[in-house]
């Protein structure tokens, strides 16, 4: 890995039409899980001027079953669409909680995807899907997230802290960050780029308004990045386009799942290609993804590393993983293959099959409209919320590899 370069990373805000997208699909598979631990749920969500459309496939207890919707199900299930919307704080013409039209296309799961997911006899219970899964982290900040992603996501979430508060009202729910920063020798020393474009009040793009939102932007900036990192010759490209004020669903149509790379390391890592929101945890397109990151940060916040990327690989209704790779980089205190057997070791993490990482991280829960905005990863665990962001396990890797 090179010591000295340039590198990028970019966020969208909970408003951005794609993310709008993902935080509906998840409210949907929270509300499944709250009326069944079991449901299986595929969601799919799109978004464009007023219209919101929900298709995939569904099996939940109590509420789809035998191809038939219980009483009133429909009605909560628009009811929690909607609110979703309210609560990111869309109320335009061109997109408006109360007024969108709305379609639900959901409908059965494939009995032929069920049978191989399902335990049965003396078979476990198997993965939701084949694919290739990555895990990450590195100690570029104390979330252990690379700084690029990191202080993007940082950027946004305070800008729409203020926006609901109050303390920002010229601004508006869709926005776009990027940080680009100097590395020397693997670490961050200067922020040489920085770019914000959020959707505004009218007139905020011109005069003394745009100056206000010009400050703004540049003082949240200043609040995120640590102050070593800023210096005059930063670059600020604040809403270079001059204006913003048609954003969201009406400015761009948004679709579950387009945004991978944000929703994990900001392209420092690799990515097997599978998007998380919409999926229950069956699917290891999402559950995987999840015990490689908890893997990967116990391992550097262990001291074993200061950069760390785990592979996991499953074929769909098979329940043993049928690789697991740890790649170091060259910064491991122990042999990468050392801590793979270490890893698969630990009794606690069930072998991770399916049913072992959900049993170990407590994914049977409606906890997932919370990830779907600002990040998967490099988040404060909070009750239920991002258990993959622990890091009790260090112990049990240093005992195993003492």
């Amino acid at each position: 890995m090179r010591s000295n370069y340039l590198f990028t990373s970019e966020s969208v805000s909970e408003g951005h039409p794609d993310k709008v997208a993902d935080q509906i699909s998840d409210s949907i598979v929270d509300l499944f899980l709250s009326k069944d631990p079991e449901a299986r749920i595929a969601c799919e969500t799109l978004t464009t001027t007023q219209l919101v459309v929900l298709a995939g496939e569904i099996r939940c207890k109590g509420v789809f079953e035998n191809g038939a919707w219980a009483d009133g199900a429909q009605a909560e299930i628009e009811a929690t669409v909607r609110n979703t919307v309210r609560d990111i704080g869309y109320e335009q013409s061109g997109f408006h909680w109360e007024t969108f039209r709305f379609e639900n296309n959901l409908h059965a799961q494939s009995a032929h995807i069920a049978q191989g997911v399902d335990a049965s006899g003396n078979k476990d219970e198997g993965a939701g899907d084949q694919g290739i899964m990555f895990g990450f982290a590195c100690d570029e900040t104390p979330d252990l997230m690379p700084a690029t992603l990191d202080y993007s996501h940082k950027i946004l979430a305070k800008m729409a802290a203020d926006r609901h508060s109050g303390a920002a009202p010229f601004l508006e729910p869709d926005a776009k960050s990027q940080v680009t920063l100097r590395f020397d020798q693997g670490k961050p020393v200067a922020a040489t780029a920085i770019v914000v474009s959020t959707q505004h009040a009218p007139g905020y793009d011109q005069g003394e308004n745009e100056a206000e939102l010009h400050a703004y932007v540049k003082a949240v900036i200043a609040d995120v990045l640590p102050a070593e990192l800023l210096s005059d010759a930063t670059e600020y490209h604040i809403n270079p386009t001059g204006s913003f004020e048609i954003g969201g669903p009406d400015g761009d149509a948004g679709l579950t799942g387009r945004k991978i790379i944000v929703d994990t390391y900001g392209g420092a890592a690799p990515h097997g290609g599978g998007a998380f929101s919409g999926k229950d945890p069956t699917k290891v397109d999402r559950s995987a993804a999840y015990i490689t990151r908890y893997l990967a940060k116990n391992i550097v916040a262990a001291g074993l590393a200061t950069r760390c990327t785990i592979q996991l690989a499953y074929a769909i209704g098979v329940s043993k993983p049928l690789s697991l790779y740890v790649n170091t980089h060259g910064t491991g205190t122990a042999d990468d293959a050392a801590i793979e057997r270490a890893i698969e070791g630990i009794e606690k993490l069930g072998g991770l099959t399916p049913r072992g990482i959900r049993t170990h991280l407590g994914l049977n829960k409606p906890i997932y409209r919370a990830t779907a905005a600002y990040g998967h990863f490099g988040r404060k665990p909070d009750g239920d919320l991002f258990p993959w962001e622990k890091t009790d396990l260090v112990d049990d890797l240093k005992a195993a590899l003492a």
